[in-house]
């Protein structure tokens, strides 16, 4: 088949969100029924890379959509009757907004674009154009007139005050388009001097005769059509995309769709309690494992926070209104309390602040918990019994791990919820390439314990997916290292891994496919605050602004000395705190509401690919039927749920809307929404 339909996660919640209303308006004999409107997206690809983004934020929001791939041979044409029919002897749209490379991507005087726009006109169905150039076919003066074609790398664009009432409420203003590399030209785009018809919702300076400003995106009304026209060509990662993708949806689908999405930002801090080996600058290594001088650990001395640390990590918090994930292993800090005089300060402070953490469980003392290592060869193997058969960590000592150091917070009166688990370096999992499979212990492990929730590498495994009973968090790494407790420590390892040998790295980054050479070392005295912070703090910011709920992860050490996870803390809450109006808040999930997102997520996109998932609109009703699922939905404020006796406000507010993962009441076979007036 020449298209594809895929109902994705904003979908559901959109479908959830759709359905307020408890049943359609009646109809007066001889008047016209009024239309239905399905809750799915018509996308028209041309293999480009602005439709491309606009499908990746559909997708990951959980938006229904189907995909008619433009130049395609055999693709269907698009013509009244695959873009509407009749229903119940009510006329139905088939889809609620569409997307097309351009204004015209048929070319002149096509077939297929009348059909869009006599259906666009008649259901009152809204276009956008993913990119176009400025032209008064599109609304705009040419850009020869007061306007700009050219790079806009580095620009300083501003949502305009009816880009704030609109669409793009959520966004404080400024958007200012990537400049990552003064080598690269990354954006193009033309801005145009908005003519009779035309409501520009972002724009940028421009100079030249009367200077003023000119429209990058911005609204056509004209012949009973509304086209969002955007002027610039971008990709799904850009910020400035990123930025404008929910406005982009929002304005689409007139606020009424199944799917939703936030801008999730948390922050597991490993090892808490235990000290973690310091990197050796003269050795490139790290003493303590098997690989590096002795392999006993000796030369350097361990990291760990000090409760001068602790007490910074509670004001941190609570000046930042924000809060982090300390992932302990007690067992690790008893060791280390008897061999220190029986003394442990650290410890005292953080149960102190107990109060102010969320809590989870990394083991006791934090041992590697899949096969038993061979550390003879390098790098180390699975270690086998004399018929050849792979040793593993028992069933027993895996739960005697979780347990103990699940009891030893209890005592301590942490909150912590045995449902949640990470285990030492994800271990127990399979570890590629030495251990290819999982600890067949382990799941049944988890089991004994309570477990549902195990985090994995997102480097590793980005997908959740079950280990026994219980399902996987995929965890975002930082790369701020475990092993260094200075700047000038974590440039020098960071130069070691991405320097060239004859730069005197180790030149993993010339033979790995996956690695980046750096132009030249970093100065280890600034390399770590002028190039390496920004760095992970864009790349973190990056996930934030994409619908990802998964977490990030350092380690204690990155608290210790001299405190170096901060200013990346600091730099992406601060960034996202300038881009991002009060109504969009971060939202810091904690490790078991991680893992139940992605999993409803996963149920949603199976039920949108089985076809189980109904959705429409008609008037200021939404109707969302998705058997066996719990579904996203996301409508305006002043939605209504029906429910068995009476209505509710709907779902949650979040960046002007309401939204929710939302299912039918007690004795309801949908979900019913009724939209404000």
């Amino acid at each position: 088949m020449a298209y594809k339909t895929r109902m994705g996660r904003s979908g559901a919640l959109l479908l959830a969100a759709g359905l307020l209303a408890v049943t359609a308006p009646p109809t007066v004999a001889g008047a016209a029924a009024v239309p239905r409107i399905d809750l799915k997206v018509l996308v028209v690809d041309d293999g480009g890379g602005a439709v491309d983004a606009v499908e990746s934020e559909l997708k990951g929001s959980g938006v229904p959509y189907t995909v008619v791939e433009l130049d395609k041979p055999g693709r269907p044409v698009i013509d009244a009757a695959f873009l509407h029919d009749t229903v119940d002897g009510r006329p139905r749209a088939k889809y609620q907004g569409v997307v097309l490379p351009s204004a015209d991507p048929f070319g002149a005087g096509s077939a297929e674009m009348a059909a869009l726009a006599l259906y666009e006109q008649t259901f009152g169905v809204r276009q956008v154009d993913a990119y176009s150039w400025a032209h008064p076919g599109v609304g705009l003066d040419y850009t020869s007139d007061g306007g700009y074609a050219g790079t806009l790398d580095g620009v300083d664009a501003a949502v305009t005050p009816a880009g704030k009432a609109g669409p793009f409420g959520y966004l404080d203003g400024a958007v200012e388009f990537e400049d990552n590399s003064p080598s690269v030209g990354e954006s193009y785009g033309y801005a145009g001097r908005p003519r009779d018809g035309f409501t520009s919702y972002l724009d940028m300076p421009v100079a030249g005769d009367g200077g003023g400003r000119a429209s990058l995106v911005g609204e056509y009304a004209h012949d009973g059509r509304r086209e969002l026209v955007v002027t610039f060509a971008y990709n799904r990662h850009q910020r400035q995309f990123r930025l404008l993708a929910r406005g982009i949806v929002e304005w689409l689908t007139q606020g009424v769709h199944l799917g939703q999405s936030r801008n999730y930002f948390s922050v597991h801090i490993d090892d808490v309690f235990a000290p973690d080996s310091r990197w050796d600058t003269e050795l490139n290594c790290t003493p303590g494992d098997f690989d590096c001088g002795d392999g006993e650990g000796a030369g350097t001395v361990p990291v760990r926070m000090t409760a001068a640390d602790a007490q910074f990590a509670a004001q941190w918090q609570r000046s930042s209104d924000f809060t982090l994930d300390m992932v302990y292993n007690a067992g690790a800090g008893e060791e280390w309390k008897a061999e220190n005089g029986g003394s442990d300060p650290l410890t005292t402070q953080l149960l102190a602040d107990k109060a102010a953490y969320r809590w989870v469980n990394h083991t006791y003392t934090h041992p590697f918990l899949g096969c038993v290592q061979d550390t003879s060869t390098v790098p180390w193997q699975c270690a086998k019994d004399a018929a050849g058969a792979t040793l593993w960590m028992s069933r027993a000592d895996i739960s005697a791990q979780i347990r103990d150091n699940h009891n030893w917070a209890a005592g301590k009166g942490l909150s912590v919820d045995r449902t949640e688990l990470v285990t030492g370096e994800h271990s127990g999992l399979k570890t590629l390439p030495q251990q290819p499979v999982d600890n067949p212990n382990l799941g049944p492990a988890l089991a004994d314990n309570g477990v549902k929730w195990v985090a994995s590498d997102n480097s590793r495994e980005p997908v959740q997916r079950a280990v026994g009973s219980a399902r996987t968090v995929p965890r975002h790494p930082m790369n701020v290292y475990y092993n260094v407790g200075t700047a000038a420590e974590m440039a020098d390892e960071y130069n070691w891994i991405y320097s060239r040998e004859a730069d005197g790295g180790s030149g993993v980054c010339e033979t790995n496919p996956g690695s980046t050479c750096l132009e030249e070392p970093l100065d280890t005295d600034t390399g770590y605050a002028d190039y390496i912070v920004p760095q992970e703090a864009r790349t973190a910011l990056g996930h934030v602004m994409a619908n990802d709920p998964r977490p990030h992860y350092v380690h204690q050490s990155n608290l210790a000395e001299e405190r170096i996870l901060y200013p990346v803390l600091d730099q992406v809450l601060g960034d996202y705190r300038a881009l991002f109006a009060d109504n969009t808040p971060v939202v810091n999930p904690r490790h078991r509401d991680t893992g139940t997102e992605l999993a409803r997520r996963a149920a949603w996109d199976k039920a949108l690919a089985d076809g189980r998932v109904t959705a429409y609109r008609i008037g200021r009703t939404v109707t969302v039927k998705a058997p066996g699922v719990v579904a996203p939905v996301s409508a305006p404020e002043g939605t209504r749920k029906q429910l068995f006796l009476g209505t509710a406000v709907f779902g949650t507010a979040y960046a002007g809307q309401r939204s929710a993962w939302t299912a039918p009441d007690a004795l309801q076979q949908a979900v019913t929404l009724q939209l404000p007036a």
